[in-house]
């Protein structure tokens, strides 16, 4: 296995769900300029997720439409030539 490829700079960090505001601690080298109060008390720095495991479909077995950048929309702008072609 090759040495020193691994970062060393490990720290707590919150990851929070805005979907659904569920927030959880654990150590990564991720870098944030928010901090957050956690559970103990202490600061941590704050990581901002789309979707985790509490609101993904795959994991919650619901179907949910996400469309936190205009994606949809996005998509049919794009396309919306090729179906009025076909619609024809």
């Amino acid at each position: 296995m090759k040495k020193d490829i691994h970062p060393k700079d490990y720290r707590f960090v919150v990851f929070k769900d805005m979907s659904n505001d569920y927030s959880f601690l654990t150590r990564s080298t991720a870098k944030s300029k928010e901090t957050i109060k956690w559970e103990d008390g202490k600061e941590y720095p704050l990581i901002k997720l789309e979707i985790s495991h509490t609101s993904h479909p795959f994991f919650t077995g619901k179907m949910k439409l996400v469309d936190t950048a205009g994606r949809v929309d996005k998509f049919k702008s794009r396309y919306q030539k090729h179906y009025d072609k076909n619609k024809q």
